[in-house]
Order: structure tokens, then sequence, then C-alpha cells
């Protein structure tokens, strides 16, 4: 019998870099460090509130534009009932592109917060 060939671990470049010590302040935890933190979490917080709010006004209103005009209930585009329509099958595009642009805006105010804070480090 011959012996089975000998195991070779393969492995690729590391994925993901070590995170960059950049604020000292933040660290510290020093005041000028708890001013950038809360104007990063309160841009965070006035997008997340944005978002909702555009998604109450469009998605949320749909059935209260069903209750309060009741003659929609009976229009059919495409052999649909429009809420089913609307309501079924239109919301999740809708959702996946909010979902979209609140990722791209919050990922944008992160990096202009690294920004600032390696503009303060010089």
């Amino acid at each position: 019998m011959t012996d089975p060939p000998e195991r070779v671990r393969v492995t690729g470049p590391p994925r993901r870099q070590p995170p960059v010590r950049r604020a000292s302040d933040i660290d510290a935890g020093t005041n000028l460090g708890g001013v950038y933190m809360r104007s990063l979490l309160r841009e965070q917080l006035r997008l997340a509130i944005g978002v909702l709010a555009v998604m109450g006004l469009t998605i949320g209103l749909l059935p209260l534009a069903f209750h309060l005009a009741p003659g929609l209930s009976g229009v059919r585009v495409l052999g649909m009932p429009l809420g089913w329509l609307l309501l079924g099958v239109l919301v999740y595009p809708a959702l996946v592109g909010l979902g979209w642009a609140y990722v791209r805006r919050a990922e944008r105010n992160e990096r202009d917060f690294a920004e600032l804070l390696s503009e303060t480090e010089r």
C-alpha cells in the first residue's frame, strides 16, 4: 500500500486588513472625540429618519389610499388588482432601492468622518 499524499494547506491573501488607528482622541474618550462621535451618530440618525420618512410617505400610505378611495380596489392592471400589484410586487424594488441608497449614504458619511479625522491628525 502506498501512503496518501501529504496534505497541503492552501490559503489566499488576507481579505480584511487590520484597522488603522487614526483617532487617538476617540480612543482615549476625550471631549473632542465625543464631539466627533456625536456628530457621526447624529448624521446617521438623520439619514435613518429620512429613509423611514420616505418609506412611510410612499409605501406606508398605500393602504390608507386604498381605504380612502375604495374605487381603487376595482382597478385592474395587466389582469391583476392594483392593490396586489402595488403592495405585492412593486414594493420590493422600492425597498431594495431605499436600502441601496441608505447604505451608499451611510458609507459616504463614514468615509467623510474618516477623512475629517485624518485631517485633524496632521
